[in-house]
């Protein structure tokens, strides 16, 4: 009788754009595995404190307020949806005033470790495996993840998905391409070059370039590569 695979963790990391929410849903859904975007969980928490008057640009204010509120993640890559304080975040995490705050939110240690250990948690707890998503994963929340996997893609490439997937808070027309290439550049340098946790390679990961692959290419490659894994034992 065939014995079912060896639950596996697996880190995603990666700057945005280059195509890890869906690489990372749609290869959990294909080997029914768990999922969890680390991103949302940062987008959560900086959307409480605009929500509740916290200036987000003083470290000293977020770092006072980062056990406040109570954050749970969904982990159905069918439907991962996040609460903040039991409020429905899904939907206003993905507005220009949360992207424009949250890397300041997520440099402050205090926030990165309330967080962390919300990860560690909840990746230990997956009985049949979980994809984790985010960009200290391989590196600081689960260096001993089983598969680290670091995706990149051109400047471009990631300037034009990362317009499909944002909006206004109000319903506004979608942000230029300019505009948001820029953006990403100005989050990329936020993101590694701050003290904790900086956006990095795992020196254990693979580097899988999405610039001219599809999702479905991509998607093929990492599932191959955790089905090795997991033959392996």
């Amino acid at each position: 009788m065939q014995t079912a695979p060896a639950p596996v963790i697996v880190a995603i990391d990666g700057p945005s754009g280059t195509g890890k929410s869906s690489t990372s849903r749609a290869v959990a859904t294909a080997l029914g595995l768990s999922y969890l975007d680390t991103g949302a969980q940062y987008r959560a928490i900086t959307w409480w404190m605009l929500t509740n008057d916290v200036d987000v640009n003083d470290p000293a204010a977020v770092a006072a307020a980062a056990h406040k509120p109570a954050i749970v993640s969904g982990t159905n890559p069918a439907a991962p949806g996040i609460t903040a304080d039991g409020v429905d975040a899904t939907g206003p995490i993905r507005t220009q005033e949360v992207t424009a705050a949250v890397s300041a939110v997520s440099a402050v240690p205090e926030i990165r470790a309330q967080l962390t250990e919300l990860q560690r948690r909840i990746a230990v707890e997956a009985e049949t495996g979980i994809v984790v998503e985010g960009r200290d994963i391989g590196t600081t929340v689960l260096p001993d993840a089983d598969l680290k996997v670091f995706l990149t893609a051109s400047p471009e490439a990631r300037a034009a998905r990362r317009s499909g997937e944002l909006r206004g808070a109000d319903g506004a027309a979608k942000p230029d391409l300019a505009g948001t290439q820029a953006a990403l550049l100005q989050r990329d340098s936020a993101d590694s070059s701050r003290t904790t946790s900086p956006l990095r390679q795992a020196g254990d990961a693979l580097e899988v370039d999405t610039t001219e692959l599809t999702l479905e290419q991509v998607v093929e490659c990492v599932v191959t590569l955790i089905r090795e894994k997991q033959q392996a034992g």
